[in-house]
């Protein structure tokens, strides 16, 4: 590292603040790092992702606001609702806007980008030019191999072509890569680029919030506490990546073979909720029962109430082959009780290190047998059973957010 970096602006389009919206990695980052001595601004669009909330309701082009000694400087985004059209051009606000917003702050030593969309590579690729900062990228979700895997997208197509293209122009123009998910070297080495500027990084978990919210915010469930059955639970948004209902399904075949002391607890709402509610209505599956939506405070409560954990994901082999990093896998890890898997993915955390189980993500039979696994477990060979509990506790803490900033801190020590 040819100079030092103290200064250092984290520009992500989906950066909540913390207690607002639910994307909170880099405010744990920066309030890690700002205690470490470093000084940190975030840049994020004034529109908090899946909410209605905007932090600008006025004329103003930006606003700045601290949290927990953390700056942030809201860049005003229109609100877009479920609309595409508007969230396109939120998207294109944010873009446009970045680079004319920044010169009003001076100039860092490290700019680090993050995508949930190329565009804002672009936009803080300009603004660490200008400045004459290193470069950092990070990449949370694959664009557009997401979409080229989800069937959205074809891969020979004029818009994915445009999309590789950026995302090698700023692979390229990066001092140092970050990857959420462990293969990011190997994607890296596959499109033709040096995989040692890669680093990974995954998401994580602040453990002493986790546990302190266990503490004080205790969940009381008539079913999570009838100590008379196996409660299987799943918490989160109920969407199409979700795919919640092959789980359900698999439920649907426990309640043939006679099971009657396990269930299916579902805390969450939105997208697939209302069908599938209907689906178990329908075909009378009683043993999945739909708890509504909680307090992101209460969740750690449920999860620590559970027996097995689900960990349900749209069936994509040929994304999944680089590693898994959903943020609810580390609120299960902290749990401390197994997660059954349908992701199946290279990097496996739950298989290597033997605190959960990863069954086919096509078969309903695999899903329905990995669940009765676990009921065998608990029932017949408890010893068993808190082995994957204890390598669950285990695991996690290399998740923390404090172990996460140091491998933050070596990825900006590694640039040259």
């Amino acid at each position: 590292m040819s100079k030092d970096i103290k200064n250092i602006w984290i520009i992500n389009h989906y950066a909540d603040p913390p207690n607002i919206g639910k994307f909170n990695r880099h405010y744990n980052f920066a309030k890690n790092l700002i205690e470490r001595g470093y000084n940190v601004k975030i840049f994020t669009a004034s529109t908090i992702h899946t909410t209605p909330i905007n932090m600008i309701t006025n004329g103003s082009k930006y606003k700045v606001d601290y949290y927990n000694g953390v700056e942030y400087v809201f860049i005003k985004t229109s609100t877009y609702d479920n609309s595409d059209y508007k969230r396109v051009l939120n998207i294109l606000q944010y873009f446009i806007k970045v680079p004319f917003v920044t010169k009003k702050f001076g100039k860092p030593d490290l700019v680090f980008a993050s995508s949930p969309h190329p565009l804002t590579w672009i936009a803080a690729q300009r603004v660490a030019k200008r400045t004459g900062a290193y470069f950092v990228t990070e990449t949370r979700d694959l664009w557009p191999e997401t979409f080229v895997a989800m069937g959205k997208m074809k891969k020979n197509s004029i818009p994915a072509k445009i999309l590789y293209k950026i995302e090698r122009k700023m692979f390229e123009a990066s001092d140092r890569l970050v990857f959420t998910m462990p293969g990011g070297a190997d994607y890296v080495r596959e499109i033709g680029l040096d995989p040692s500027k890669a680093d990974y990084i995954n998401n994580g978990i602040v453990l002493k919030n986790f546990y302190n919210d266990v503490k004080n915010n205790n969940f009381i469930d008539e079913d999570l506490s009838n100590p008379n059955i196996f409660k299987v639970v799943f918490t989160g948004a109920i969407g199409r990546a979700n795919d919640l209902g092959r789980f359900i399904r698999a439920f649907e075949i426990i309640k043939k073979e006679g099971y009657d002391d396990i269930k299916f607890l579902i805390f969450g709402d939105r997208g697939e909720k209302e069908e599938l509610e209907a689906y178990c209505k329908e075909k009378g599956i009683e043993n999945v029962i739909f708890k509504g939506r909680v307090n992101k405070s209460e969740v750690p409560s449920i999860l620590t109430q559970s027996d097995l954990q689900v960990l349900s994901l749209a069936n994509l082999p040929s994304l999944f082959k680089y590693g898994l990093s959903p943020n609810k896998l580390f609120e299960y890890l902290a749990a401390g009780k197994p997660v059954i898997s349908n992701g199946e993915c290279g990097y496996d955390l739950l298989e290597e290190n033997k605190c959960g189980k990863t069954v086919k993500g096509d078969s309903i039979e695999d899903m329905a047998n990995g669940i009765l696994f676990f009921y065998d477990l608990f029932k017949n060979n408890r010893e068993e059973y808190d082995v994957y509990c204890e390598n669950a506790l285990n695991l996690v803490k290399e998740f923390d957010f404090s172990v996460l900033t140091d491998r933050l801190e070596d990825t900006f020590r590694k640039i040259k």
